[in-house]
């Protein structure tokens, strides 16, 4: 029996579980940036200004920036299979329901619940990851699954423009919310939280991550005290914040921006507003791909993570202030694709990062870094809002201060060890 273990070959059952990841990423990003195509409708229906709007997109974002801790420590605690389910179905009902808001109030409650529903989606894709997937595929796991993300709200304008021609905004959400719950329902029969309990994946595969197993229990005593400690842990999460401040630009206001600043149409300012998040993708990716290359040049892996990031912060910050002072649309949205690219050749490493750093806490690190850089996201809108309202309208001020908040994040990176988990640090 044991030489035919021994000769046998591995299974691929772990890379369904990349599979599942990117189908749920397309999703939870067409959930969450269909809304801002919808905006000029919505505001119009519904008679809202643009400092309402800037609430209604940060009640989503606030929402889930609080929910990202509690969710990542469920994952934690009682297994990603669960908690994903419970988040899934939660997220489908409550984008359904936006298209049933009547008014300012009920459309901010929708956009909480829905902000609450969503949290901890990534942290318990990063924990589903981090119990099947080997050390040396998780960076690239985490680039496909960020490439796939983008690309799902990169194709979210022009399909949701196309859903418009045949529906109200109202049905729209209506249909987007069913989506997920396709999903939930073949996630939940054929994933399990110990790859040992899947019947399919073979001796080979599990020895290929049995030193990892450890990671697939469930446990509830997380070193609270340690993980807010740790210098770590601050420099990861403030990083992200300043990434995710900027970023959300393409999720909330750019529809509204190339409407009012590029005098684009709908469906014209459609197809371009695809770039950011298309470009983004393939830098995610790209990114994945890099990262072996970069570890045998450096022979470290943190100071590969430290200077892709480096490189990531530095280009979005460049590419944002050329593409300001573009005055074709198109060239000046390529600058703007290139700020997203580089942009996300720092996601996969944040998050990776999470992982080595976290271990079997990696639910609960990387769902308090989201929570950080989504509160950047959370800032961003009413910040922009205020802006606009204090210059006339001028979205190049706009701009200036998102590229100034992407060159601070390289500062975050210079300091931290991006790899060492936190069980083996020395205590405080």
């Amino acid at each position: 029996m044991a030489t035919t273990v021994s000769t046998q070959a591995p299974t691929g059952v772990r890379h369904l579980v990349i599979v599942f990841a990117v189908a749920l990423a397309v999703v939870t990003y067409i959930d969450r940036v269909c809304i801002s195509q919808a905006a000029p409708l919505i505001t119009k229906d519904l008679g809202f200004s643009k400092g309402q709007m800037s609430y209604i997109f940060s009640a989503f974002t606030v929402a889930y920036a609080l929910f990202e801790i509690p969710s990542g420590y469920l994952g934690d605690r009682f297994g990603a299979r669960k908690v994903l389910m419970r988040i899934v179905v939660w997220w489908s009902f409550f984008t359904a329901a936006t298209g049933w808001a009547w008014n300012f109030a009920s459309m901010a409650i929708t956009r909480l619940m829905f902000g609450a529903g969503e949290a901890g989606c990534f942290p318990n894709l990063t924990k589903a990851f981090t119990t099947w997937l080997p050390p040396e595929e998780r960076t690239k796991a985490q680039g496909i699954l960020w490439m796939s993300a983008r690309w799902g709200g990169a194709f979210t304008p022009p399909i949701v423009a196309l859903v418009l021609r045949f529906m109200s905004w109202r049905h729209a959400f209506e249909v987007f919310g069913g989506i997920g719950l396709i999903w939930a329902f073949f996630f939940y029969r054929w994933y399990r939280d110990n790859p040992r309990d899947n019947e399919k994946i073979n001796a080979a595969e599990l020895r290929m991550i049995e030193e990892h197993q450890h990671l697939a229990s469930s446990h509830a005593n997380v070193p609270w005290g340690k993980l807010y400690r740790s210098k770590q842990v601050w420099l990861l999460c403030i990083q992200y914040f300043c990434l995710s401040y900027s970023w959300y630009f393409y999720i909330t206001w750019l529809p509204t921006y190339l409407q009012e600043e590029r005098h684009l149409s709908l469906s014209n300012g459609a197809v371009l507003a695809m770039l950011p998040l298309f470009f983004g993708g393939c830098g995610s990716f790209l990114c994945g791909i890099f990262y072996p290359a970069m570890n045998r040049l450096t022979g470290d892996v943190g100071k590969s993570r430290r200077l892709m990031a480096s490189i990531g912060f530095f280009g979005a910050a460049a590419f944002l202030l050329l593409s300001n002072m573009l005055q074709d649309p198109i060239w000046a949205m390529l600058a703007m694709g290139m700020a997203s690219f580089f942009n996300d050749l720092v996601m996969p490493g944040s998050w990776a990062a999470c992982m080595d750093v976290g271990g079997k806490y990696a639910g609960t690190l990387s769902g308090t870094m989201n929570m950080v850089g989504n509160l950047g996201g959370a800032v961003y809108a009413p910040t922009t809002a205020y802006i606009l309202s204090q210059t006339n309208n001028n979205w190049s001020m706009t701009l200036y201060v998102s590229a100034a908040v992407y060159f601070a994040g390289i500062f975050f990176w210079l300091v931290p060890d991006p790899v060492t988990p936190l069980e083996e640090t020395a205590a405080p």
